[in-house]
């Protein structure tokens, strides 16, 4: 797979936290429903970054959330800003993702994005996002997890 182009296809198998939060515009950011969301430290300690492929995750890093919605923003926009606010899906919110990755005999497992439309069982530099619940009908359900430092660097 590769970084997403379009709003993901997710299922919502049980629904938990929402949050919103103000989204960095030191550049511009195109973001789709299914991306998951991080505070990329090296670049920003209070406006959340889509992950993509080419972010480099280091240890410090913190998974926030999935987001819920598409979105885009523009350079320089004032990131406080009501309009420049991400809903996103948090902690123990039980996602369907597309996927063909894990089995049920992989329930309990880690879970994390090697980008930001694929899951992966790999740690090195991809946000860890959760863990997996269940899997049905061609898709991986992951529990998500609360915001933390990443340990995928």
């Amino acid at each position: 797979m590769a970084d997403l182009t379009v709003d993901a296809a997710l299922r919502v198998a049980e629904q938990g936290q929402m949050r919103k939060w103000g989204v960095d515009s030191s550049t511009a950011q195109t973001i789709y429903k299914g991306q998951p969301i991080i505070l990329d430290i090296s670049a920003d300690t209070v406006y959340v970054t889509p992950y993509v492929d080419a972010l480099t995750v280091a240890a410090d890093d913190i998974f926030i959330g999935i987001a819920a919605e598409g979105k885009s923003v523009a350079s320089g926009a004032t990131e406080a800003a009501d309009s420049n606010r991400l809903l996103m899906y948090a902690h123990n919110t039980v996602l369907g993702f597309k996927s063909t990755v894990y089995t049920d005999a992989d329930v309990g497992d880690t879970v994390y994005m090697s980008d930001s439309g694929t899951l992966s069982a790999t740690a090195a530099d991809n946000p860890q996002i959760g863990v997996l619940d269940h899997v049905h009908d061609g898709y991986c359900f992951v529990r998500l997890g609360s915001p933390q430092v990443t340990t995928g660097a």
